[in-house]
């Protein structure tokens, strides 16, 4: 009985040996489909050459392709561990013609490896085709030897594929198997056609014809061939079984979330285990692939299958978080099949782990809360929409999460109360996505590139150059010429200004043609095509004509230092902190670098100091920065760093700088070596010097260092030098002494204001001004009374203890002129309390102040006044209270 791995290798060998190129698994987050959140099916990384608008050096390919459908249009989440073929994570095995071979090639290639490479009996399998599409039944009949009742003719839009209301499309031809008449169902076309008898295994898109507007339809010149079969589901049949769940991958999936949670796999909590094994497998992928938990966005897809597989974690008594666990044995079945999933195996664990650890804490409350939701209701009422919302908006409780939750007490919610609640509340972010973020107007791009071809970038080698105008456009539309005053996006069929990628900043400069000049202020780059963004500030530009090309030259040398620092800061924190630190964004603009890296807590001083003085070590080195065009895997194969949510070609730029003994490198000795397709230094010494700014949280398990290069740096270093040194004269000491200097004055300061307290205190107790400190007797009480200057109002609670304990009895009353505020204290001897109050006595004295009110304890109160001139009534008031 085969495995899945072995199914895989399989099905690629075999259409290797049919002359197709094995292409790699392009990353889950698509680059090149703004309407996709995820890649959901094989063609995806293809769809420009089905289109026409790429080319490569093969015409035939084959792939097994990492997928996951959880959000927006394809969303299988709520069927998932409750079906036998529903996942979030799926492989999609595939082969494509790009106007090669069609038809009479892809039905035998399909007939050949199911029925002689994996050996499944003929008399199990049956077809569809489009009931039009005479030619690919007959074709059936002569390869398989099929019969008219095992081609089934389906006139609806299960057999016709389209990529969109218009362009490419065309009829498919689905393989189905028949797990027997002992499984309920009928065949496709039937009215028992959704039963689990007849399964299909693969679908055969012939892409022949495209599609207009109005309807109209006409033959492509270029047709191709998109194929796709899910591998779980082959796996299953292959391994006996009409359930994905009871393939080798996932019973082992299935037995280690058993070992992690003590819970028999196979038995009433089957499901449980199901979810989270699926879950584990597109959480991880999606982490490897860059993708973090977030509130919106793909982020926010994630984090809601992390949850949901969380909470079957719960169900299953689990105390301690148990996802984390579980990532070594899906490294162990998949790590070989993609590589990138055991590079970024520490980050998916700690992701993990820190996500449901942050989880577990609300889950039990929310889970209460839907309880007592539920109290109250009558049987099988569904949950009301806004008591649905508040789990979401108080413990983050996403929809599907709550339906996952009531589906087991067969419960519903009012979805429309929901959404409604949900309306009302504007700032919280909908679980929606409206694609890739890919430029809304790429279609223009495309056009050009298709027209002019892809711009041909000089700019590692040289920042000034000669080219052609290949293309100006203005708001979304091809023009002839922009005139003087007018901002323009340029295409040039060579250019040496960077294109904004990877976190560098575009590059600005001059084009100079025969009719005029414009600056240009920035460069993106769409399909290939470099567009540079510019103001006409002489003449006029047109398309066509030859120019002469500057890049701001000062400007791109200060990113070029930023960027090739920013290399040296990743590898420094690698070490500094460990291998699980992995980039998650960056900026390297001409003024200041910026580094997002996967870490979960703040970087201490002494980290931060190591990781400053390892850069700056490494630019003192002076090594030659070296640049190699190598294939991905043979880069990997040294020790490269490579971003996962990047598309990488058959070949890429790795970038190698500093000489250490890391064992990366063909020598070994490397210090950083990344894949980067962006510009850097010479020699690290031109970076000049590296100033680290600090490190702040940028996201969840995200942290953010700013720094400085070069000229910058050096100011800022200046900046601080010369603020030193007029501390320094300030203080008449060198700056070496400053801080020693520092603390004496600081010392010393404190020492005077002790030794001037204690002088206020004496003072005061000596008489101060206003009424004599000598008591009187006032209602059979021994008083005193004073005014003082020069005291502040918290060493008014010290006097009042010394006079306390000079009377021996009796009561104290002090009024304090602070400068613009007055200050009241009073205080009464143990033995009067009960009689006397010196709440009272503040309160009655504060009143004549222009105050208000003052509290405190029967034995010591204070309060506050605006004017010392009332003091003497401030007294009378005082002694009224005590019965003088």
């Amino acid at each position: 009985m085969p495995t899945l791995n072995e199914i895989r290798s399989t099905f690629l060998n075999y259409y290797s040996k049919q002359g197709h190129e094995v292409v790699a698994s392009s990353p889950l987050v698509p680059r090149n489909d703004p309407t996709l959140m995820f890649v959901n099916s094989g063609m995806v990384q293809f769809k420009n050459l089905f289109t026409g608008l790429e080319t490569r050096d093969y015409s035939r390919a084959t792939s097994a392709q990492k997928c996951v459908r959880a959000g927006g249009k394809h969303n299988d989440l709520d069927n998932v561990g409750y079906t036998a073929r529903h996942h979030t994570f799926f492989e999609m095995l595939g082969n494509f013609s790009f106007g090669d071979y069609f038809k009479k090639e892809a039905i035998p290639f399909a007939w050949e490896l199911l029925t002689k490479e994996f050996d499944i009996p003929k008399d199990r399998l049956l077809v569809t085709v489009y009931h039009t599409d005479d030619e690919a039944a007959e074709i059936w009949k002569k390869v398989a030897g099929l019969s008219d009742d095992r081609i089934i003719r389906i006139p609806t839009n299960d057999n016709f594929w389209q990529m969109g209301p218009t362009g490419p499309c065309g009829p498919c031809t689905e393989i189905f198997f028949d797990h027997g008449d002992h499984i309920p169902g009928g065949p496709p076309g039937s009215p028992d056609e959704d039963g689990d008898r007849f399964i299909e295994i693969w679908n055969v898109v012939f892409m022949q014809n495209e599609q207009f507007e109005d309807g109209s339809m006409t033959e492509l010149d270029m047709q191709s061939i998109d194929t796709g079969m899910g591998l779980e589901r082959i796996g299953a049949l292959l391994q006996g079984s009409h359930d994905n769940y009871d393939t080798d991958l996932f019973k082992t999936l299935i037995e280690a979330s058993a070992n992690a949670t003590s819970v028999d796999p196979y038995g009433e909590q089957n499901v449980h285990h199901r979810v989270i094994a699926d879950h584990l497998r597109s959480t991880s992928f999606l982490i490897a692939d860059g993708v973090m938990p977030s509130n919106d966005g793909r982020g926010y897809v994630l984090r809601r299958i992390m949850r949901r597989a969380m909470r079957h974690a719960h169900l299953l008594g689990a105390k301690d978080p148990v996802m984390h666990q579980l990532v070594p044995t899906l490294v162990q079945l998949m790590g070989s099949a993609y590589p990138e999933l055991g590079q970024a195996q520490m980050l998916i664990e700690e992701t993990l782990k820190q996500e449901e650890t942050r989880f577990k804490q609300t889950l039990d409350r929310g889970l209460k809360l839907l309880d007592d939701e539920l109290d109250g209701l009558d049987e099988g009422a569904p949950l009301p929409g806004r008591a649905a919302f508040k789990l979401y908006d108080t413990y983050g409780f996403p929809l599907d999460l709550t339906q996952d939750a009531l589906r087991e007490k067969n419960r519903s919610v009012d979805t429309e109360g929901f959404d409604s609640a949900m309306a009302e509340q504007k700032a919280k972010a909908r679980a929606a996505w409206t694609g890739s973020g890919e430029a809304a107007d790429s279609t223009v791009w495309f056009d050009i590139a298709e027209e002019q071809g892809a711009t041909d970038f000089l700019g590692y080698d040289t920042i000034v150059a000669e080219g052609q105008v290949a293309a100006l456009v203005q708001n979304g539309n091809q023009v002839q010429t922009a005139a003087l005053g007018e901002e323009v996006q340029i295409v040039l069929n060579q250019s040496p200004f960077y294109a904004e990628s990877g976190g560098q900043v575009g590059d600005s400069g001059m084009i100079r043609s025969d009719t005029g000049t414009a600056r240009v202020t920035s460069t993106r780059k769409v399909a290939g095509v470099f567009i540079h963004f510019a103001n006409v500030t002489e003449g006029k530009i047109d398309a066509g004509t030859g120019a002469q090309l500057k890049v701001d030259s000062e400007r791109r040398a200060n990113i070029r230092a930023n960027h090739s620092a920013t290399h040296l800061l990743h590898e420094a924190l690698r070490e500094t902190l460990g291998t699980h630190v992995a980039q998650r964004g960056s900026l390297n603009a001409d003024d200041r670098l910026r580094f997002d890296f996967s870490h979960s807590k703040a970087m201490t001083t002494e980290q931060l100091s190591k990781v400053a003085a390892d850069v700056n070590a490494y630019i003192r080195q002076n090594t030659v920065v070296e640049t190699r065009i190598m294939t991905p895997d043979d880069a990997r194969e040294i020790g490269a760093q490579a971003l996962f949510g990047e598309k990488y070609g058959d070949e890429v730029r790795v970038v190698s700088m500093g000489h250490a003994n890391t064992g990366k490198g063909r020598d070994g000795m490397t210090y950083s070596i990344e894949l980067c397709g962006g510009t850097h230094v010479r020699q690290t010494g031109d970076i000049g010097t590296f100033v680290l700014l600090g490190d702040s949280a940028s996201s969840s398990g995200v942290r953010r260092i700013e720094a400085l290069t070069g000229a910058a740096a050096f100011a800022h270093l200046e900046r601080e030098a010369s603020q030193l040194g007029a501390v320094a004269g300030a203080l008449k000491a060198q700056p070496a002494d400053v801080l020693e200097r520092l603390k004496g004055l600081m010392d010393e300061r404190k020492s005077l204001q002790n030794e001037v307290a204690q002088l206020r205190r004496e003072l005061a107790m000596s008489g101060g001004s206003g009424p004599s400190a000598e008591a009187k007797q006032v209602g059979g009480v021994a008083f005193i009374a004073q005014v003082l200057n020069g005291v502040s109002g918290r060493d008014l609670p010290a006097l009042i203890d010394e006079h306390k304990e000079r009377l021996g009895s009796g009561a104290v009353l002090l009024i304090a002129d602070t400068g613009g505020k007055v200050a009241v204290a009073a205080g009464v001897t143990k033995d009067l309390i009960g009689t006397v109050s010196a709440v009272d006595l503040v309160k009655a004295a504060v009143v004549e102040l222009g105050g208000k009110g003052g509290g405190g304890r029967p034995d010591m109160a204070q309060g506050g006044a605006k004017d010392v001139t009332n003091s003497d009534a401030a007294i009378s008031a005082a002694e009224n209270v005590l019965g003088g």
